[in-house]
Order: C-alpha cells, then structure tokens, then sequence
C-alpha cells in the first residue's frame, strides 16, 4: 500500500536531516507503528506522506499513486488525524463535520446520515449541536477521528490519536478504529504510548534520528531483545535512556 524509498527532509536552516535516506514498505490491511522519541522524524514523515511537507529527496508510492504526478489522488484515498485538534471551535460538532464532509465531495443526505452513524458509535450523538469549544478533550479526539474518515479513506494516518483522553474515550477510539481496520482501511499510527502500540499494532518500526532501526511484529521485536519484557524495554534497548528535549 505505501512504498517508501530513499526519502529524506531536511528543514531550511537545520543543521541535521530530520527524516534521512528511509526505506518502508507498509502493507495493504496493516496497522502499521511508527515509533520512536521525541524529535526522531515521525510526525515529518507522516507529513511528508500526507503530502503536507515537500520531500528534500527520496520518493513513496501509497496505492501505487505518485506524490509528485498524483498527488490530488493520492490525497482522496488517504485521512489524517493530527496530533493537534483540526476543528473550529465555535461550530457544533455537526457543523465541523458537515464542512469537513463537504471538501471531501460529500453532500446531501449521504453526508449527513454518515455523520451521524460516526457520532453514534463515538457516542456523541446528544452533542451533535453542541460546540466544540465546551468538548472534554476525550470528545474533541472524538470528533476529531470522525472528521477524517467521512470519506471512507483506504489509508489513514494517525498521529497520537489517543493523547490525553480518559481510558473511556481510549477504548471507543481505539475500537473503532480496529473496526476500520477490518474493514480494509490501512492504518499508519505514531505515539509514545508504548504499551498500547503493542497490542494494537500488527507490525512497527522504531524511528531515531530519522532512520528506521529496526522494525517488524511486537511480539517477535521483544523475543528476540535480550531481557525484555514488553515493547518498551525494546524501545529503551534500541534508542537509549537519555532524555530526548527538543525545541
């Protein structure tokens, strides 16, 4: 589904590359892990991959669509959750989603009825007319979500989805998500919760310094990392116990 090769970014005035010569090949059906500290590339990549940030050099493929010939197909198939809220907050949570519907193409009735089968399952209906700006930050990722899968995408990249929400809101998130999953969405997903990358991803890689350092299914990565217990310890095994503060 996306074939990645030779890519790097290397931000104007930056003295280091923050994505450098990666190779990833993320496969059709895959909840697929990017992981790694603070600073190690992963949110320039999914940038990068959405089409949001101009590569310095390198390539990638995602469905066989070029960015550089394709790329306004490429962003129809794809849907982004950023780490950041992408939402208005003085509208309603339908009034949010109805827009964001629309520059997808989506209209009418169709529009509607999808936006509410979404606030449903998230359980939010009662908050539809509600505005967003009195949300908890539980149903703004909530809505949040919702926004970026109107259009049914068959990749969509999600950048710490679940950060700062109550275990509730984790759980409908997270299960929602599985279920677009098994209903063909590929899912490119970052954060630095660890423990929930290992039960929900199929495969990950581990980012530093913009490289890819070792990647494959969490439970094989710990197998095969003397003394660890949990991904985690792979984790610290691979990238180090040095704080990572970046600005």
């Amino acid at each position: 589904m996306i074939q990645i090769n030779q890519l790097s970014k290397k931000y104007k005035g930056a003295d280091t590359f923050s994505v450098f010569e990666l190779n990833l090949q993320i496969e059709e059906g895959e909840i697929f892990g990017l992981l790694g500290p603070n600073g190690a590339g992963k949110t320039t990549l999914i940038s990068m991959l959405c089409s949001l940030l101009k590569p310095t050099s390198g390539s990638f493929t995602i469905n066989d669509l070029n960015f550089r010939d394709q790329k306004k197909q490429l962003k129809q198939l794809i849907g982004i959750v950023p780490q950041e809220y992408a939402l208005y907050p003085a509208l309603t949570a339908y009034e949010n989603l109805y827009y964001f519907g629309s520059m997808y193409g989506l209209t009418g009735e169709p529009l509607k009825n999808t936006i509410y089968d979404h606030l449903k399952i998230m359980g939010l209906s009662r908050f539809a007319n509600k505005r967003v700006a009195n949300f908890s930050g539980g149903m703004k990722r909530r809505v949040n979500l919702i926004a970026s899968i109107l259009h049914n995408p068959k990749v969509l990249f999600l950048d710490e989805p679940t950060v700062g929400v109550d275990v509730q809101s984790k759980n409908v998130i997270i299960g929602h998500l599985e279920e677009l999953n098994r209903s063909g969405t590929t899912l490119v997903y970052s954060s630095h919760h660890l423990n929930e990358a290992e039960n929900f991803c199929t495969r990950v890689a581990i980012i530093d310094h913009g490289r890819v350092i070792c990647m494959g299914e969490p439970g094989v990565l710990i197998a095969n990392q003397k003394n660890a217990h949990n991904l985690e310890d792979v984790f610290l095994s691979k990238t180090g116990k040095a704080l990572r503060d970046h600005a």
